[in-house]
Formats: C-alpha cells, structure tokens, sequence
C-alpha cells in the first residue's frame, strides 16, 4: 500500500497534482491479451502437429492441421465472447483455466457439429484429433499457470490500478493499493470549483477501481463526482437509494461491503470501436477538408491580421481541463476567453467571416485536431465554457447532474445539437434541455447511434440558434 505524504495546498500549482498520477495500464492488459491470442495460437497448432506425430509418425500432418486451423476461428470468437483474455484471466489462473477449457470444449463441439453436416468427418483422424485437443487443454493450461508467474516477474505483479480515498469514513486498508487522505490533500468533492474538479480528474485518471470510505453526509456528493469521472466507483456505505447504487461488492478479508455508484458508461471494447472511429473518420475530413481549411484561415488572417485560432480551456471527460481549437470567429480585443457572455444574435464582437464560419459550423472544424490528440470524440457532449451560464447561474447550478456529462469525451456534435439545442442559454430550459439529451446519449451509446448523429448533423449545420 502507498500512502502519499505532503499536503496539496490551493496555493500550490495547479500541475502540482501531476506526480500522484497514476500510469495508465489499459496499454499493458492490451498487449497482455495480445500475446495471450498470439500464445494460444500458437499452442494449439503444435499440439495438433504433436498428436498427428505420436499417433501416425508424420509432423505437421495435413488433415489434422486443418483440423486444427477450423477449430481457431471458433476458438477464438467463443474466448473473446466469455472474458478468456480479460482482467480475471489475467490476475486468477484457476480463472482462466476454466475460461480457456469451457472455450476450448465448446469449440471442439461446433467443430465436430460443422464437420457433421459438411460430411468432412472422413478427412479428419478422430484419435489425432481427440489427442491434439487433450494435449491442447494440458499446454494452454499450463500456460495459463505460467501467467502469474510472468506478470509478477515482469510487472511486479501489478495489472490494475486501485486507489482508496479517505473522506472521515470506516478505516479501509485494501491491499496492493495508493491510498489518499481527502482533507490532507484538500480534495473536496462537494466543491464545484472546476479547478478543484480538474485536479481531482487528474487524480482519477487510469484508476481501474475507486473506493470512497466517507462521512454519511459525504456519500452523495462523491457519488455524483465519480459518476461524472466515468470510472468505476465505489463507497464504503449502508444501502441508500439516493446513491443509486449499481451493485455491491464484498469483501470479506475486510469484514466490509461497498456500494457500486458507477462502472463507466463505456467498456474497453467500445472505447476501442469509438476511438478507432473517431481516428479513421477524422483523419479522413482533415484531409479532404484541407483547403476549406486553408482558405478559410487565410481569410481570418487577412480581415484584421490577428490569430487564425481560438483557443479556450474547457473542461473535456472526468472533469480535466483541455485547449478546445476553433476558428477565431470574433474580433481579437473582444474574444472572450472565459465564455462570460454568451454570444448573441447579430453580436458586435463578430467579425465578417465570422459571422459566416458560425452559421455555416465551420468554425468547430479544427476540433478535428482535438480529436484525433484523445481530447474530444466526433460524437458526445458539446464541451462548455468555463463561465458559461443559464439566467445568471453558472451550468452545474442549475442541475446537479450536470457534471455527469463529463462521464464520455466532449463531442463536435451530440444528441442534444440534433435536436435543435443550441445556441445561447438564456433561460435554465436552455441548459436543461441539454443535459437531459446528453444523459441519454451516454447511457445508450452504441457505434450505430454515432453514425446516425454524424448524418443528421450534416442537415442541421445551419441552423436557426447558430451565431
């Protein structure tokens, strides 16, 4: 266990929290399961070419490493399907054997089925087949034992990252963890400061597992932050509906139970396909865009001589600020960095092109770039200004939830911009109208709904509420 030492004090730098960070081991479990796909592989081809070796006195004999070659294809769809190459396999052999061999068993099944009704059973030796599996099952389970052993070796046994947060709550010594002290490092959840909320991104950031131990009072106000960090998050408390608790976790070592308040609104596999999009696509219109784009800075140059870009810190997922690029759109003395003032129909502050790149959304183009950096995705949340408000309050004190927005990386365009959502909040429907599109794009995400937002955002890229 880690325990951190020296109080991160407000007067301290806002990067002062940077050396708490904990590496992101996503990238390692990746590889992990790579090799463990590739190992697999492998394995089950020398076990069949073994077997054919025993049973006929021929290495690499053809039938059975076709045998073998049909049987991978099944292997491998059933094994992603039921978690063999997941966290669990990789922390638990006895885990992971039984993944593997349930995988193994149900492939060797639908491969004797298929041979069945393709009549190709003929081409196959039963006995070397059936020893090519048995010697399959005893070498990938051994491989499955070495994994431990190999992680530790190399990773110093370490394949998630777990930290404890101590806010006044039940003493929680979990091992193998970094352990924190809210008030010694002045970590305020209830705060709606968004430099407070952005530090404390930073230190949320990669966490594979969140446990909060606090004060009753206290438990709503992390629940609401952990939900807008988009981790999985727990809290060391009772039962309450308040929460609204996703499950319960046990620990029985401890003698404790925590309360699931939130698991993330994407998995690895979705964060894989959305990322993937978002890099394919957006390096796609970088390209073909490019002139728009150089004529279109060009313009911007030569109408005053001032910056091309706008840049403006916005607070991006888990509550961590980030340098939003747009075209600047407004006269260079009057920009408004902050988002203080809302922009507003026929505004004096907005140049000629301006006017043109706001109406038509071009302006929100170099957003690309934020894109393909990881700040931004091409679908989500539409990022707010930090003094952005709604009939005088700021956003967040309109709607508490509105944090949880921040669960999912800000997009160029949203549910809510499709629905016609945009342009200046005046009134607090403006921004409640908003939220209540954002919630639901996030607790149904799907690559097919994306794809559905990017087509209608090309028939509403001028708009009405666009100035």
């Amino acid at each position: 266990m880690n325990k951190m030492s020296g109080p991160l004090l407000e007067a301290e730098k806002p990067d002062a929290i940077d050396q708490w960070i904990a590496p992101s081991l996503e990238r390692r479990r990746l590889r992990a399961y790579a090799l463990m796909l590739i190992a697999d592989a492998v394995l089950i081809n020398l076990s069949f070419a073994a077997a054919t070796f025993v049973y006929e006195g021929v290495w690499w004999e053809p039938r059975s490493m076709l045998a073998a070659q049909t049987l991978l294809p099944l292997y491998f769809t059933i094994a992603l399907y039921n978690s063999t190459y997941g966290q669990g396999a990789l922390g638990d052999w006895v885990y992971a054997v039984r993944k593997m061999l349930t995988a193994l068993f149900i492939s060797a099944a639908l491969l004797n089925f298929v041979a069945f009704y393709t009549k190709s059973n003929a081409e196959f030796s039963r006995v070397a087949v059936t020893l090519g599996l048995i010697l399959s099952a005893i070498i990938l389970t051994a491989s499955r034992r070495m994994i431990p052993v190999l992680i530790q070796r190399f990773w110093g046994g370490k394949i998630r990252n777990r930290l404890v947060i101590m806010d006044g709550g039940p003493e929680f010594a979990l091992s193998n963890c970094m352990m924190v002290d809210a008030r010694e490092h002045n970590l305020d959840a209830a705060g709606q400061d968004p430099f407070v909320l952005d530090r404390l991104g930073k230190l949320l950031a990669y966490q594979d597992r969140v446990v909060i131990s606090c004060s009753p009072d206290r438990r709503k106000a992390w629940a609401l932050l952990l939900k807008s960090s988009g981790i999985y998050g727990e809290i060391v408390s009772e039962p309450a509906h308040e929460l609204g608790v996703l499950g319960v976790h046990r620990y029985d070592d401890l003698g404790r139970t925590t309360q699931v308040v939130s698991t993330g609104p994407l998995g690895m596999r979705g964060r894989i396909m959305k990322r993937g999009f978002d890099i394919a696509v957006a390096g796609l219109a970088l390209i073909v865009l490019a002139p728009v784009l150089l004529v279109v800075a060009v313009i911007i140059k030569l109408e005053d001589r001032g910056p091309v870009l706008f840049i403006q810190r916005r607070l991006g997922r888990g509550n961590q600020f980030f340098d939003m690029l747009k075209f600047r759109s407004m006269r260079s003395a009057q920009s408004d960095a902050d988002g203080d003032q809302s922009t507003m129909r026929d505004d004096a502050r907005i140049t000629k092109i301006g006017s043109f790149i706001r109406r038509t959304s071009i302006d929100e183009l170099p957003q690309m770039i934020n894109v393909l950096r990881g700040e931004m995705s091409l679908v989500g949340p539409r990022p707010h200004a930090l003094g952005s408000r709604a009939n005088n309050k700021f956003f967040w004190e309109v709607d508490g939830q509105y944090w949880q927005r921040h669960s999912l990386k800000p997009g160029l365009t949203g549910l809510a911009q499709i629905r016609g959502h945009r342009g200046a909040t005046e009134h607090e429907k403006d921004l409640t109208d908003r939220l209540q599109s954002d919630l639901e794009y996030i607790a149904g995400w799907t690559i097919r709904r994306d794809l559905e937002i990017i087509y209608k955002t090309i028939w509403v890229l001028r708009h009405d509420n666009a100035y």
